[in-house]
């Protein structure tokens, strides 16, 4: 028996990782397929829930309608897609982790599994209060301030659209104070740091608001405020973690 040469050595483990992370692309999009699959049927029941907001601000008779003739179709398809990635989400970023932490060091494991829970919850707490807070108030202001003899008549794709930008903004801004903790391990800002620089957050995270929500005062202020307090989180959450780290250190 020929004995390997170090190109077959060398070759080998980039194969197992390759086989591995088909492994892991395949689990994944096997549980996205799965949840999209038991979503479908349930997918009009899903949109009407979504609509709930507007519907409920509109006047009496007022209704969402369809511009284009395979909306009805398409728009609540589509739906269900973001709903099964959305609700996959744990599962996806378990295979990533999976494919990854072998990688890791211990120290890092540590670290790395409660930031990405502490992630996956902060962006489903965006959503959820995007849905339950943001909508409502967002669609009872721009009803009430319609002009008169205008009837508010939302094409469902184009309303789908509005909702799931705002559910990416609000989800993707609640991950504040994981993007700053992150910051502080890697070294480029100190606790300190964040905390003198707070009045130029503030200014930015009222620019932001003002650039990625709907041109309303509303939504801008619903997303400002939290984003403060999310901000100030992060730097509590940051200083407890720096106070941490040479506990740890010493003790490794």
């Amino acid at each position: 028996m020929n004995p390997a040469t170090p190109e077959q050595e060398t070759e080998s483990p980039l194969m197992e990782h390759l086989l591995e992370l088909r492994s892991r692309i395949m689990r994944a999009l096997a549980g996205l397929g799965l949840l999209l699959l038991a979503l479908l049927p349930f997918a009009n029941k899903l949109y009407a829930w979504l609509a709930a907001p507007l519907l409920e601000k509109l006047p009496e008779g007022g209704q969402l309608i369809a511009v284009e003739v395979a909306s009805p179709f398409f728009t609540p398809l589509k739906l269900a897609f973001f709903a099964a990635i959305l609700g996959s989400a744990p599962w996806l970023l378990y295979q990533a982790w999976a494919f990854v932490a072998p990688g890791l060091y211990q120290r890092e494991k540590r670290l790395a599994m409660p930031l990405l829970v502490s992630a996956v919850l902060l962006f489903y707490a965006g959503c959820a209060f995007a849905f339950f807070v943001v909508l409502p108030s967002v669609f009872g202001f721009l009803t009430a301030i319609k002009p008169e003899g205008v009837a508010m008549m939302t094409d469902i794709n184009a309303y789908l659209d509005f909702v799931l930008v705002i559910f990416l903004a609000f989800g993707a801004s609640f991950e504040l104070p994981v993007a700053l903790v992150i910051l502080v391990l890697l070294g480029w800002v100190t606790p300190d740091q964040l905390r003198a620089g707070r009045g130029y957050a503030i200014v930015g995270i009222f620019i932001l608001a003002a650039v990625i929500t709907p041109p309303d005062v509303v939504s801008q202020l619903l997303l400002a405020v939290p984003m403060c307090l999310l901000y100030e989180a992060g730097i509590i959450a940051a200083r407890l973690l720096g106070r941490r780290q040479p506990d740890e250190a010493g003790a490794d």
